[in-house]
């Protein structure tokens, strides 16, 4: 049995706005353990990069606050922790890729310079030292002539070459787990193919676990173990990603799944959406955050938030009072 390197629970992080105070995330818990990779799904604004950076301790404050629950680290619990003991953590034993690769390089400082400091810093080792491991990095991403590029900044790499940058600087320390937000949005298609080939290859190679923040169910198929969806800041399911596909069990998922486009459909027809809009998260729901939307809504889902509880075998879990199957509430 794979040991467990991540235990969040009951999560809480709020942000104070001119508006009023937004409940970002809403009691967020979930495991990970060694070599495995999981997908955390949804709309934008659902919640899923903040539970990572909350996680991280990387929330501006302020605006920002976690206001409850723990994130343990092999047993450490890492909101606990203080500045030096958390910077020991981030980049050395757990790394973050962050969405956009255009804007996450230093513009004014050369890639083998942006390379070297966490080198320096996390693992001792002299620049020189640090130079030849970069080399090697960017040799492991596919960057040609690694060597001559190091003296090259940002502008001058192309989007695909900035992504495998970032993901080379992740991968830098060794990390147990790799933190992957959204990291192939700004990419085309064909650099997002080869992207994610590329972080499925080095995730055998290395050992290491990943978490793949995105809300393309699409890569999720390919590149995950189990599957975390979220909506309105809490996780409304969770299961193995084949089970997810093929049985689907909260009405939200059912709708992200119906929306993918299907290359078999016999005659034309316009793709299924979900109606209504994303909740406004000024006040933490007392019920079912997706109730305004749910076309399998009932009298309960008004009244009470269900809870994430198991349903059937092989850690399928859901939160939702109806069951989708046959239309009644359970």
């Amino acid at each position: 049995m794979a040991n467990q390197l991540l235990n969040v629970r009951g999560l809480e992080t709020q942000f104070n706005t001119p508006e009023g105070i937004v409940h970002a995330v809403n009691g967020v818990s979930f495991t990970l353990d060694e070599g495995e990779s999981l997908g955390v799904v949804g709309e934008s604004g659902c919640g899923k990069s903040v539970t990572m950076l909350s996680c991280l301790k990387l929330v501006p404050i302020p605006p920002g606050k976690i206001v409850a629950g723990n994130a343990f680290f092999k047993g450490e619990d890492m909101l606990t922790m203080d500045s030096d003991e958390i910077r020991k953590v981030r980049g050395a034993q757990i790394s973050m890729i962050f969405q956009d690769p255009m804007t996450s390089l230093n513009p004014v400082m050369s890639i083998g310079n942006q390379m070297a400091e966490p080198l320096m810093l996390h693992m001792g080792i002299t620049k020189e030292q640090a130079r030849k491991r970069s080399i090697e990095l960017l040799e492991m991403v596919g960057i040609p002539q690694a060597a001559d590029r190091l003296k090259d900044y940002p502008h001058q790499y192309s989007g695909g070459m900035r992504q495998r940058v970032m993901i080379a600087m992740a991968l830098s320390c060794m990390p147990q787990i790799l933190i992957a937000d959204e990291p192939t949005t700004a990419l085309d298609v064909t650099i997002q193919a080869q992207i994610v080939d590329l972080v499925k290859r080095l995730r055998e190679e290395l050992g290491m676990a990943i978490i793949w923040i995105t809300h393309d169910l699409g890569v999720v198929a390919s590149i995950a173990n189990r599957v975390s969806v979220m909506y309105g800041g809490f996780i409304i399911e969770e299961s193995p990603v084949k089970d997810l596909y093929a049985e689907p069990l909260h009405p939200y998922t059912i709708g992200l799944l119906n929306s993918l486009p299907k290359i078999n459909r016999e005659e034309r027809q316009r793709l299924y959406s979900i109606n209504g809009m994303p909740p406004m998260l000024f006040k933490k729901p007392k019920a079912c955050p997706f109730a305004p939307r749910c076309e399998f809504v009932k009298d309960h889902c008004w009244q009470e938030n269900p809870v994430l509880e198991s349903y059937g075998r092989g850690g399928h879990r859901v939160a939702c009072w109806v069951d989708v199957t046959t239309g009644r509430e359970r």
